[in-house]
């Protein structure tokens, strides 16, 4: 890492009372968890598109009902 993004790193650990790595350990953890939650997400996704894959709108509405407007 160069001499200014430490330096700024520094800083940044001195106006939250920690330490700079303190702050990596918690980017890390934030890292970590977003890709836990990315791969929870893309999980949940296919489970709910296999779980639909035969829907169709057409068997639940009609398309005169779909299109028709209150008056």
């Amino acid at each position: 890492m160069d001499e200014e993004t430490y330096r700024l790193a520094r800083i940044k650990a001195a106006e939250r009372d920690t330490s700079v790595s303190a702050l990596v350990k918690q980017f890390l953890g934030t890292l970590a968890a977003d890709d836990s939650d990315f791969n929870r997400l893309a999980r949940d996704e296919q489970a709910l598109r296999e779980r639909v894959r035969n829907f169709r709108a057409a068997d639940r509405i009609s398309r005169e009902d779909l299109h028709e407007r209150r008056r």
